[in-house]
């Protein structure tokens, strides 16, 4: 819907329903994407149903409610988690550790209620996911608060994170909604989202997470909900904490509601007649174990019917009713034979363990990553060791530690390599960071990333020259670094697969075309660690010229606004590598000429510095900073006593409060657009 289409009688009206028909689908494709795996739209059009929202909230913000999708974004940080009292304790559960163990519980669970031993008892089986516990309080079907399991009685108010989880309806839907629902399960952390987030964390030089618990914890416990919106959580439920208006009659009969209400269940769970078909369901979750895309440590088996649980009762801190059976431990002992060192695509050298082949889990394991040497030495890890590896999922298998008792004595301590094992360039450690890292621009494991990152738009921006063209670049072995781009011919080109000389024609032609782009850009293409396109732009028009650049001393570099020791660290580091130099003189002999963008004179912003911050809605910062920057102003990231003006959008933090607390002039976009003359 247009908003030109508002024109009517009632504006606000027809906006209102409009919005809460989109919430409605919104909510609904939410729910097949991210819970049921079956989508209807593409992408694009649900990304044009939450822009139209948007626009509406925007311009009629009374209609803007907590549960709406557009809210998901999570807020501004707070200082500490207030404590939540449980209605309910989150009681824990006791454990079993095998079938015979299974089989023990079911006859207490007999002797209790006063069967026979041969009864058949009822029960509902579940993955035992390995996440975090959490309850969530629905009242007339909105979500009002999420809480952590804490001890039990008392959790954390995890609200606002709780509501960037996309798969969680955020107002529930369907018929016969209670006044209070409290629904409990687990938070957790697919596989393949905790291996990006782990290499999220290794290429931003952190530690990475130990395991997909550890990350969903840290990830929901995070002061700032911004950062949790980031990273892709998932819920399932699996319990009722205290309801009102309703009555469930057993677990299925729960889970089959708030399924309906739109809370996410695991399609795994299943209601089995008898022990029998309970350790069945054990021994296959068992063998799924590591097909499946998240984590699980067992299973967990429950009394169906809610009458026979409350007839069970409860221990001191544990249900009757219900017992997790775990699953054996995915760890085994073996010696570490060598420590090898290997690059991965962004240049973070990670030391890994080569082991004793042993078997874990039915897989043969000879390899175990070491992660960084700030884990060796935590761990101390040496070639000779007997060590505990675990192996988690599709995780690559990991060194738990050491068994110091059989350590002999001729056991050697490994340190970080002083050249690349793929290129033999210098390696780096910069300030603050655990990795260690190869800068060289022609090293083998990251020329795929580098070509992508040099083509990219912002960046020489080589029209057509995509992801499918470099892959086959590269298994050409037509390319080795970005310089060879300028060397390839028509002939080249016609080695790919379905490619016709117009197509080759207009690569090459593209390529030529970026042979001018401006120094700025060109800077930015080049990779270096730290160095964005608003810090390549600085560099261009503090330095001039490449050459300018390349002898630029550590002084020089941090003499300019907005660079630091770690920055002007890494870009020392890169153009003293021989190699980084060879690749860049190649791009020159082959025509490349970086042109320096002038700064205008005598533009309105002359000698003027602005910091844009908060959600920005009438224009990108990009195109913010380009408006100030054809003035002859500069776009900074930082606050400080010579910034003249600071933009705030919404949601503004402490760029804002700082500029208030040194007397900054603050502007609003309208005003920044009035200055700028882009308004009335």
């Amino acid at each position: 819907m247009q908003l030109s289409l508002l024109d009517t009688p009632d504006p606000k009206e027809t906006a209102r329903k409009r919005a809460d028909e989109l919430r409605r689908l919104l909510e609904h494709h939410n729910r097949l994407y991210y819970v049921l795996d079956a989508p209807e739209i593409s992408d694009a059009e649900y990304d044009s149903l939450f822009r139209e929202l948007q626009a509406l909230e925007l311009r009629f913000p009374e209609l803007v409610s907590p549960e709406s999708p557009t809210q998901r974004v999570g807020g501004t940080a707070l200082e500490k988690f207030r404590a939540v009292t449980h209605r309910l304790p989150m009681l824990s559960l006791e454990n079993a550790t095998n079938d015979s163990e299974i089989r023990e519980f079911d006859l207490r669970v007999k002797k209790v209620l006063g069967l026979a031993p041969d009864a058949v008892v009822e029960y509902v089986c579940e993955p035992k996911l390995d996440g975090l516990a959490v309850e969530l309080v629905y009242e007339e079907g909105v979500l009002t608060v999420g809480a952590t399991r804490g001890d039990g009685i008392t959790g954390e108010d995890v609200t606002a994170n709780i509501r960037t989880i996309r798969a969680l309806p955020l107002r529930l839907g369907g018929k016969g909604i209670p006044p209070l629902l409290e629904v409990r399960g687990e938070v957790f952390l697919s596989l393949e989202a905790f291996q990006r987030i782990n290499a999220e964390k290794e290429e931003q030089g952190e530690a990475p997470f130990a395991n997909p618990r550890n990350a969903a914890a840290g990830s929901l416990r995070q002061l700032d909900p911004r950062i949790t919106a980031r990273r892709p959580l998932s819920f399932f439920c699996y319990a009722p904490g205290a309801c009102e208006g309703v009555e469930f009659g057993s677990q299925q009969e729960f889970l089959n509601s708030t399924a309906g209400w739109g809370v996410p269940v695991n399609p795994l769970v299943r209601r089995v007649q008898g022990i029998e078909a309970t350790v069945a369901y054990y021994l296959e979750m068992q063998q799924r174990r590591e097909s499946l895309p998240y984590e699980i440590d067992g299973t967990v088996i429950k009394v169906d019917s809610f009458a026979l649980q409350r007839e069970l009762g409860e221990k001191s801190r544990s249900p009757r009713w219900a017992v997790a059976c775990k699953f054996p431990p995915r760890q085994a002992v073996t010696v570490v034979e060598n420590i090898i060192h290997s690059v991965g695509r962004t240049g973070v050298i990670t030391p890994v363990a080569q082991l004793s082949p042993v078997e874990i889990s039915g897989v043969t394991v000879s390899r175990a990553t070491l992660h960084n040497w700030d884990e060796i030495t935590a761990k101390d890890i040496r070639v000779g060791d007997t060590v505990v590896v675990e192996r988690a999922g599709d995780v690559i298998p990991a060194v738990v530690r050491v068994v110091t008792e059989r350590r002999n004595s001729n056991a050697q301590p490994s340190l970080p390599p002083a050249k690349c094992p793929e290129c033999g360039s210098e390696v780096v450690r910069i300030a603050d960071e655990v990795a260690v890292r190869c800068m060289g621009l022609s090293c083998p494991p990251q020329i795929r990333e580098s070509i992508m990152h040099f083509a990219s738009r912002n960046a020489m921006d080589i029209e057509g020259l995509g992801e499918k063209f470099i892959e086959q670049l590269l298994s050409l072995g037509l390319v080795h670094s970005v310089a060879d781009l300028y060397h390839l011919t028509r002939d080249d080109f016609m080695r790919f697969e379905r490619m016709g000389d117009k197509l080759a024609s207009n690569l090459l032609t593209a390529i030529e075309n970026s042979k001018q782009r401006d120094l700025g850009r060109f800077i930015f293409a080049l990779g270096i660690r730290h160095v964005g396109e608003r810090t390549a732009k600085s560099l261009a028009q503090a330095f001039g010229s490449l050459e300018n650049l390349e002898r630029a001393t550590f002084e020089e570099l941090t003499s300019i606004r907005d660079i630091g020791a770690t920055v002007a660290q890494s870009i020392r580091t890169f153009f003293d590598n021989q190699e980084n130099i060879a690749v860049i003189r190649r791009m020159l002999e082959a025509g490349v000429a970086p042109a320096v963008e002038e700064k205008r004179v005598g533009g309105r912003f002359t000698g003027k510095s602005f910091v844009f911050t908060g959600k920005l809605s009438h224009f990108t910062r990009e195109d913010a900073s380009r408006l100030v920057e054809d003035e002859g102003g500069s776009a900074v990231g930082s606050v400080s006593k010579k910034t003249d003006f600071v933009v705030a959008g919404e949601d503004a933090g402490s760029k804002l409060a700082k500029a208030r607390e040194l007397g900054v002039t603050v502007l609003t976009e309208e005003e920044f657009l009035e200055l700028v003359g882009q308004k009335g």
